[in-house]
C-alpha cells in the first residue's frame, strides 16, 4: 500500500496519537515536514491518503505553501484520495472545498465540550453524545457546500465535517497526548495569559489545561481511533 502523508506544519504541531493509531490499523505513513521547508507535492496519487495537522498560521496569511496545500486537497478530492485535517488542516480543507475561513468570535484554548450531531454519520465517524476535546484556535470555517456537519460547540457551530463520505475535517485536536499538551502549554503559554487577560470565556488556565491529562487524552484517543478506523476504509491503493 502507498503511505499516508502526514503534513506537519510546525515543530510543536506533532501528529501525536495519529501515528500510533495508524500503526494499530496497519497502514504505512510518512511525515512531510513542511516546517523544515519540505515542498508540497503536486501529485496526491503517490499517497493512499493525506492528513493535515495544525499550526499557528492561517489560510488567509498569504503563505505560498498553504495555497499549494489547498490545491493538493482539491486534486485529492478529484481523485478520490481521502483527506483528514486537524485544526489548521480542517481549515485548509474547508478552503479547498470552497468555504470561507475567517477569524472566529474568540479563541478556544484548552478543554471544551463539543456536541455531536444526532446523525448516523456523526455516530459512525466520531461516536455518540457530548465530548470534551482539546482546542487551540482562533479561526473558523464555514460549512462547505455538500458537507455534513458532525460536531459543534457553543461559540463555533462548525467543529467537524464530512465531505463525500470520505474527507474528515476536525477543528479540535484529537491527536493530543499528555506530553503534547504539556509541550503546547510550554511553547505557547503566553497566548493563554493574553486571552485570559481579555476575559475570554473559552480559554482555560495553564493549570486547568494540564489537569487529569491521562484520562482526558485517553478519551480523545478512543474518538480518534474510531475516526481513523472509518477513514482508512477509503484509502487508495
Amino acid at each position: 500500500m502507498k503511505p499516508i502523508a502526514i503534513f506537519q506544519h510546525t515543530h510543536v504541531g506533532l501528529p501525536g496519537a495519529v501515528t500510533s493509531v495508524l500503526n494499530e490499523l496497519g497502514v504505512p505513513w510518512v511525515i512531510v515536514p513542511v516546517m523544515d521547508g519540505a515542498p508540497i507535492p503536486d501529485d496526491p496519487s503517490v499517497f493512499s491518503g493525506i492528513i493535515l495537522m495544525g499550526g499557528s498560521m492561517g489560510v488567509n496569511d498569504g503563505l505560498a505553501w498553504i495555497d499549494e496545500e489547498i490545491e493538493l486537497v482539491k486534486r485529492a478530492r478529484q481523485e478520490g484520495i481521502p483527506v483528514a485535517g486537524h485544526c489548521l488542516g480542517s481549515q485548509v480543507m474547508a478552503a479547498a472545498f470552497g468555504a470561507a475561513v475567517a477569524r472566529g468570535p474568540s479563541m478556544e484554548i484548552g478543554w471544551q465540550d463539543v456536541n455531536l450531531e444526532p446523525t448516523p454519520e456523526a455516530d459512525e465517524w466520531l461516536g455518540e453524545g457530548a465530548k470534551e476535546v482539546f482546542q487551540w484556535h482562533g479561526d473558523a470555517f464555514s460549512l462547505p457546500e455538500g458537507a455534513k456537519r458532525l460536531a459543534a460547540s457553543a461559540q463555533y457551530p462548525n467543529q467537524a465535517f464530512l465531505m463525500d463520505d470520505r474527507h474528515l475535517g476536525m477543528q479540535f485536536h484529537l491527536e493530543m497526548t499528555p506530553e503534547l499538551v504539556e509541550l503546547y502549554v510550554r511553547a505557547n503559554g503566553k497566548a493563554i495569559d493574553r486571552e485570559l487577560a481579555k476575559g475570554a470565556s473559552a480559554v482555560n488556565t495553564r493549570d486547568e489545561i494540564v489537569a487529569d491529562l491521562d484520562a482526558r487524552t485517553a478519551g480523545m484517543r478512543e474518538m480518534l481511533r474510531r475516526a481513523y478506523g472509518r477513514w482508512v476504509r477509503g484509502l487508495k491503493g
